[in-house]
């Protein structure tokens, strides 16, 4: 063919690098193919090419209101890190996976932030992304995606009880330093009962 003819007769699809390019004919799954370019002949039958990114990415899972077992009402940022390694699952399972994974994110978060009492959250963040994390990439494998991290960005409290958790610090600190105070003050009362002896 010369290319005035190749321009008339044919589609060129061109699969990026790092993508991959699933090529159905009539509706059915054909092949899936690497990086290059590729032509079809126009009109013979119904092609459809879909690329799909194969790199690691991110999706941010914005603060959502969450209510602890002990009842109060926080927000929390996360962003999961993913990558697809199920191309056809990918298309075939669910219509818009970024979008699955979002909502996957969500459930998972409520479940997880709903079973745990405020003090155990703080304090223990990284078994809780651990928890999270898993949940989602069971979740995320039925649609050909691979959870490669969960981190939690930030745990947002509402202003009143910002307030009295930092009171509660205060009193603690306070509490601390009135301890140290009182042993020092014994220490020193029984060296100078040990100096009068």
């Amino acid at each position: 063919l010369n290319a005035h003819d190749s321009d008339v007769s044919l589609n060129t699809f061109v699969v990026e690098p790092n993508h991959v390019g699933l090529f159905f004919l009539e509706g059915k799954h054909e092949s899936t193919l690497g990086p290059g370019t590729y032509a079809f002949w126009k009109d013979v039958a119904k092609v459809r090419l879909h690329h799909i990114d194969m790199r690691e990415n991110a999706l941010d899972v914005p603060g959502q209101e969450l209510m602890t077992s002990d009842k109060v009402t926080l927000r929390l940022n996360a962003v999961v890190t993913y990558r697809v390694v199920d191309a056809l699952r990918r298309v075939t399972e669910v219509e818009e996976f970024t979008q699955a994974l979002y909502r996957d994110s969500q459930l998972a978060l409520r479940a997880v932030v709903g079973t745990r009492e405020l003090d155990v959250l703080l304090t223990e963040k990284d078994a809780v992304a651990a928890e999270l994390e898993e949940a989602l990439k069971a979740r995320a494998s039925a649609y050909g995606v691979e959870v490669v991290s969960l981190g939690i960005k930030d745990v947002i409290l509402p202003g009143e009880m910002k307030d009295l958790l930092n009171r509660v610090t205060e009193a603690r600190k306070a509490s601390e330093a009135a301890l140290v105070t009182r042993r020092e003050e014994t220490a020193a009362m029984r060296s100078q009962a040990n100096t009068a002896r």
